[in-house]
Formats: C-alpha cells, sequence, structure tokens
C-alpha cells in the first residue's frame, strides 16, 4: 500500500482491540475475553482499520495478532451480529459480508508478515484470520472450526474457500469447509493448518519471538516475498517468473542487498535497514 493514500492523523486509541508497539513489532489483541473476544460489527471495522493505518504508515516490520483470556477468537459474536442480520436488507448484508473480506485483505495485502498466536478457540470468522496470517504459531490447547455451513451459510466466507485449499490441499478444505468439526492442533499440524505447535502456554512467547526475528531483519525483503506469494497463486508460471525477475532487478538496487555484500566481505552481520 502507498504511504500517500491517506491524510487522516493515526489513531491512539482502539476500543475493541488493545494494540502495542515495539521498536517494528505491533502486538494487536482482540480484547473481548468474556465473549472469547468474539468479533462486533465494530471490532471488523477497528481491524480493517488499524492494518490499513499499520501499512500507511511504515512503521511495523512484524505484526502478531493474538487473543486475550481463554481463547483466541470464538468467531462473529452470535448475539451482536447474527440477531441484527436476520433483519437487514440485502444491500447493508453486502456491505458487511465485504466489509469482513476486506480485513482479510489487509492481513493479507499489509507489507509485512502477520504471525497468528492461537490458544483455544479459533472458530468461524477467528478460524479466516488465522488462515489469513503468514505463520500460525499455536498450543496443544487450540482448536480450529469453520462453522459457517453449521449456521446455514456458505464455508466460503472472508475468502476461506481461497486460502484453504492453499494452505491444506483440496480435500481437507472440503471436509473442514463442508462438514464445519473442529480441527485439534495435533491435527491442524499434521495438515499444514499450523506452521508451529509450542508447549502448552507457549505460543504467544513463541509468535513474539518470530515476530522479532522478522522485523530485525531484512523487512523489504519480506515484505516483497509476501506479496509475491500473494500474486502468484493464480498466476502462470511465465507470469510468475517474469514478476520475480522484476521484484530482484529493482530489489537488488536497495540498501540491504548492498549491506549483505558489505557485510559478508567484513566478515560481520549485517545491519537491515529495510530499504
Amino acid at each position: 500500500m502507498s504511504p500517500f493514500t491517506g491524510s487522516a492523523r493515526s489513531t491512539d486509541q482502539w476500543h475493541h482491540l488493545d494494540v502495542e508497539r515495539d521498536d517494528g513489532v505491533v502486538t494487536v489483541t482482540l480484547s473481548r475475553p468474556h465473549r472469547l473476544n468474539a468479533l462486533t460489527f465494530e471490532a471488523y471495522a477497528d481491524l480493517r482499520d488499524l492494518l490499513a493505518e499499520l501499512a500507511r504508515e511504515r512503521s511495523a516490520r512484524a505484526l502478531v495478532l493474538a487473543g486475550r483470556g481463554r481463547s483466541f477468537c470464538s468467531g462473529g459474536d452470535v448475539e451482536e451480529i447474527i440477531g441484527a442480520t436476520l433483519g437487514a436488507d440485502t444491500a447493508r448484508l453486502l456491505d458487511f459480508n465485504r466489509m469482513t473480506g476486506q480485513v482479510v485483505r489487509a492481513i493479507r495485502e499489509a507489507p509485512f508478515p502477520v504471525v497468528a498466536a492461537l490458544h483455544g478457540a479459533a472458530a468461524g470468522a477467528g478460524a479466516v484470520l488465522a488462515l489469513a496470517a503468514d505463520f500460525r504459531v499455536a498450543d496443544p490447547s487450540t482448536r480450529f472450526s469453520f462453522l459457517f455451513t453449521r449456521v446455514g451459510l456458505s464455508g466460503g466466507d472472508m475468502g476461506a474457500a481461497y486460502l484453504l485449499p492453499r494452505v491444506v490441499g483440496l480435500g481437507h478444505a472440503t471436509r473442514l469447509l463442508m462438514l464445519g468439526d473442529p480441527v485439534p492442533a495435533d491435527e491442524a499440524e499434521r495438515i499444514g493448518l499450523i506452521t508451529r505447535l509450542t508447549p502448552d502456554g507457549d505460543a504467544d512467547a513463541a509468535a513474539g519471538a518470530l515476530a522479532r526475528r522478522l522485523a530485525d531483519g531484512p523487512a523489504l525483503a519480506h515484505a516483497q516475498t509476501k506479496a509475491l506469494l500473494t500474486a502468484e497463486l493464480d498466476l502462470p508460471l511465465a507470469a510468475a517468473v517474469e514478476l520475480d525477475a522484476a521484484t530482484q532487478a529493482l530489489l537488488m538496487h536497495s540498501a540491504d542487498y548492498a549491506e549483505f555484500h558489505a557485510a559478508f566481505t567484513g566478515k560481520r552481520p549485517p545491519v537491515w535497514q529495510g530499504r
């Protein structure tokens, strides 16, 4: 995202999220523990807008998405969302569903890696938020549940039918989205849905350590790698290798590329600048 896309000042306080910044690592914690961090209309909008601000500011080099309390996120709030959508007209429902998809797009298109720190329930929309992250670090209590068909809706919600087959394959994705059965952490690791399985209670710390490693590394290279992974999902090979070539040619003009050579010849660790 271009840094020139908005003129509004950054938001200092978020009502549905806790935001902590630490030298390039931003930790965003869903903070409705009494509702297992169930998402409201406002929480979706806050998360969408925060990701847009961070992309515009270019201050974040890695982001941790976590949940406070007993679970990561139990999905959309049944009381606040389902009841309200039953009485809404088609235009409003389309606006709402587009907004939830915008959150997933914002995660995938963010110019920094996103690490999901998972424990307890990652259900419904919570499972898709985790799926959209670049890394999923989970402890043994984690349970994924793609529950959309169980409430009478399509399993292809918020981009799930696009992303999940690309992470775990079409067979597993069909089973998970069609049946909505819970997926325990050990199975999620086996099918590739979890990047790293940690000891009990260690997911937040491990996700933070991974985010710190990413933030301290070559941020520009990470951003371009993420962009290519997303862009090339649907490209033919010829177009993909051409995009790779153009990206590498640009990065060969970067300060980080020159710094690697200087560090290598000087027999010292590189000092990455992210530019």
